[in-house]
């Protein structure tokens, strides 16, 4: 297993590989950092109980106490105490970057960060060396204030390599942990991301999700998680799955929290076309509203319930909440138009993953692998690194396609976006709905790297295949594993399902801190 440390130096492959050290503090001793949300951070930084340095300094000392058991950073930033050092003058001057000012962010390993750390997806064939520079999207976190203090590990390439892989599995960082049961999966792909927000990591962490990768993880680490419509967040700098529903999003332990981070990290950006029309919003916590739910109706995607019967009493405390705010449900909301996606959306991600791979290989030039093919052989050439669980076949099928051009390619693209989009824009007319909630996903499984994932249920498509919004919040437990519901709605609707989701998370307070448990009892 390979995992980085705070104050260890990793040989990998002839690469050296340098983090941070982290020396103790006194200055949060008696403070409340741990669950502190992005608000109350600030305050304490504004009334000068607590610079961006010693918070980086606790957050450093905590991961290096407890993810060991976790496994959810695969890299830290050496920058990072230098970075936040420079921010506490900028603050002792009084120059703000606004809310994020000396805040800490987690960044996951498919994000190009142009400083010491590499980008991977965790594959060793991209460990040789930093990207050339920032992504779009961690050029904004910088410039507004954001601290980057590591990459997390992930689902190797993204989850979409093999049939049979374990969430949280990758080459380079091995096998990311569930924090509140250890021998459960953290979902994927955004693994880490998850899992390091949740046991209190950093303050934020940002995800990617083609279908499911933010809100699952999200779910199961007990956090908030908004996967957002395509293109209100840049893709440029990110390793690719599929250009019609990739997109970065912002993970939290609370609503507030990743409301700040989608403020900072939604844009406009000339190298990503589908950000041209964005509909953007400078504060996205403007929307957070304990009202929220007043008057609106919420259908319930039928299929939510059935799957597990503690599940459901879970999801009849939910519907209990928004009725109790003020919301009208509606149950058994159907999709019919998704009946004719089929395998097309199969047939898309493979086209679009083959064409994205290879454009963002021709990105890093000075890269040994120049192309999808060149990453299927190196993954063969060092199978006891990359392949001692399971294959690459989704790398093989998606190397055999062809262009963009191809009238394959083009049917299935219009059969998935074009019923999908209607699936959802149908549902909410026909039933006059504000939102739609689905169960994000049920409680955590074993891990298991021979046989792979055994997902329980989950409602992540209709947003993904759609390019919609989707949020994910905490709506309690089985045991000691989270369970999430999710709220998704039409394109551009990130303002009204963040007050939804705002209002029911201060409703139910769903949420707590996980405690590293090993392994449920059997008896």
């Amino acid at each position: 297993m390979y995992h980085f440390m705070v104050r260890n130096v990793l040989l990998l492959f002839g690469l050296t590989v340098l983090v941070s050290c982290a020396s103790s503090t006194s200055e949060t001793d008696g403070l409340f950092i741990e669950e502190a949300t992005v608000a109350e951070l600030q305050d304490m930084m504004r009334d000068g109980s607590l610079s961006a340095k010693s918070l980086v300094t606790y957050y450093l000392d905590r991961i290096e106490a407890y993810d060991d058991k976790v496994n959810s950073i695969i890299e830290l930033n050496p920058d990072a105490l230098g970075i936040a050092r420079a921010l506490d003058e900028e603050r002792a001057k009084g120059e703000l970057r606004g809310p994020l000012h000396g805040i800490p962010v987690l960044i996951k390993d498919n994000i190009d960060t142009g400083d010491q750390m590499l980008t991977t997806a965790g594959s060793m064939a991209l460990a040789y060396g930093p990207a050339t520079d920032d992504a779009f999207v961690v050029k904004r976190l910088r410039e507004a204030g954001a601290i980057i203090l590591g990459k997390t590990n992930l689902s190797e390439w993204a989850n979409f390599r093999s049939t049979r892989s374990s969430s949280g599995w990758s080459g380079r960082g091995g096998q990311t942990r569930n924090p509140y049961v250890l021998d459960r999966s953290p979902c994927g792909s955004s693994s880490g991301s998850g899992a390091a927000v949740s046991a209190n990591f950093a303050t934020l962490a940002v995800g990617t999700e083609t279908n499911g990768s933010v809100v699952c993880p999200s779910s199961t680490n007990g956090v908030v998680g908004i996967k957002p419509t395509v293109g209100l967040v840049s893709r440029d700098g990110i390793i690719p799955i599929s250009e019609t529903q990739d997109t970065a999003g912002p993970m939290a332990r609370t609503v507030s929290d990743a409301a700040v981070l989608l403020g900072a990290m939604a844009g406009i950006d000339t190298n990503d076309k589908a950000t041209s029309d964005a509909k953007l919003h400078a504060d996205y916590t403007q929307f957070l509203d304990k009202n929220a739910l007043e008057g609106k109706r919420i259908g319930i995607l039928k299929g939510t319930f059935g799957n597990h019967e503690r599940v459901d009493v879970i999801l009849e405390q939910a519907v209990a909440a928004l009725e109790a705010q003020g919301a009208e449900v509606i149950r058994d909301i159907e999709l019919p138009e998704r009946s004719n996606i089929g395998r097309a959306s199969y047939t898309l991600m493979l086209y679009e993953y083959k064409d994205g791979l290879n454009n963002y290989f021709a990105s890093r030039p000075d890269s040994p692998i120049s192309s999808i093919d060149d990453l299927i052989a190196f993954n063969n050439e060092n199978a006891a690194v990359e392949m001692p669980f399971f294959g690459q076949e989704h790398l093989e099928r998606a190397a055999e396609m062809g262009s963009l051009e191809d009238p394959e390619y083009k049917e299935a693209y219009q059969k998935v976006t074009e019923n999908s989009r209607a699936a959802i824009d149908n549902a909410l007319e026909t039933h006059g709905l504000d939102a739609i909630m689905g169960v994000t996903g049920g409680p955590a499984w074993t891990i298991d790297v021979i046989n792979g994932d055994h997902f329980g249920m989950g409602s992540s498509s209709p947003a993904a295949q759609s390019g919609y919004p989707n949020i994910t919040v905490p709506a309690g437990f089985v045991g000691e594993l989270p369970v999430g519901v999710s709220f998704f709605s039409g394109r551009y609707q990130e303002p009204l399902l963040i007050g939804i989701a705002y209002d029911f998370e201060q409703a139910t307070k769903a949420r707590k801190a996980p405690q590293f448990i090993n392994a449920l009892p059997t008896e």
